[in-house]
C-alpha cells in the first residue's frame, strides 16, 4: 500500500457487488475482476428475490461465482434476502459496485443509487462501465439462447456453460 499524505492509518475498503447473477456472465465477470482492484475486499452478494423464479438456485449461483472467482483472493461469494442497506451495514461495507451497460441502465441504476443514499447517506454507489464488448449481455439472453441449444461459449465461463447445458438438456428417456 502506498502511504498517505496524512497520518490516518489504511481504512479498510468494502464493496459490495449485488446481483441475482442468474446465471453469472462475462459481463458479471469483467465487473467483478475489475472492482476486486480497486477494493480491499469485493463481497459479490447473490441476491434472493423472492418474486423471481431464477433458473438457478441461490447455492448454485453462489457455487458457480465461486468457482469463476476463484483466482481473485480479495473476493467474497455470499448472498442476501434483506434491504441492501442492511446487507452493506451487517458486512461493514462502504461502497456498492453497479455495473452500467447503457443509458436504460443508468436511468434505473441512479434511482437506486439515490433511494440507498437516502437510507444511508454513509454508503456510496460506484458505476462501472461494462466492456462494449459485453453491453449487449444479460443474463436474460444467455438463458434463452442456451433454453435453444444456442452457443453461449463467447458469453459465460466454461462452468456456466455446462452447468446451463445441464439445465437445458432434457432427460434420455429409458428405452426398456
Amino acid at each position: 500500500m502506498s502511504p498517505r499524505s496524512n497520518n490516518h492509518e489504511h481504512e479498510h475498503r468494502i464493496a459490495v457487488y449485488p446481483g441475482s447473477f442468474d446465471p453469472v456472465t462475462f459481463g458479471h465477470l469483467d465487473i467483478i475482476r475489475r472492482a476486486a482492484k480497486q477494493f480491499d475486499q469485493l463481497i459479490v452478494a447473490v441476491l434472493n428475490n423472492t418474486s423471481k423464479s431464477p433458473l438457478f438456485s441461490v447455492d448454485e449461483r453462489k457455487k458457480l461465482l465461486a468457482d469463476v472467482t476463484r483466482d481473485l483472493p480479495n473476493v467474497e461469494i455470499d448472498s442476501f434476502r434483506d434491504l441492501l442497506v442492511r446487507y452493506m451495514r451487517s458486512r461493514q461495507a462502504q461502497v456498492i459496485v453497479r455495473g452500467i451497460r447503457s443509458v436504460t441502465d443508468f436511468e434505473y441504476e441512479l434511482q437506486m443509487a439515490s433511494t440507498n443514499r437516502q437510507l444511508d447517506e454513509g454508503i456510496e454507489t460506484v458505476f462501472m462501465m461494462t466492456n462494449p464488448k459485453y453491453s449487449y449481455l444479460s443474463s436474460s439472453i444467455v438463458k434463452e439462447i442456451a433454453k435453444f441449444n444456442g452457443p453461449v461459449q463467447d458469453l459465460v465461463p466454461p462452468a456456466v456453460e455446462a452447468e446451463l447445458q445441464r439445465k437445458y438438456t432434457p432427460p434420455k428417456e429409458n428405452s426398456n
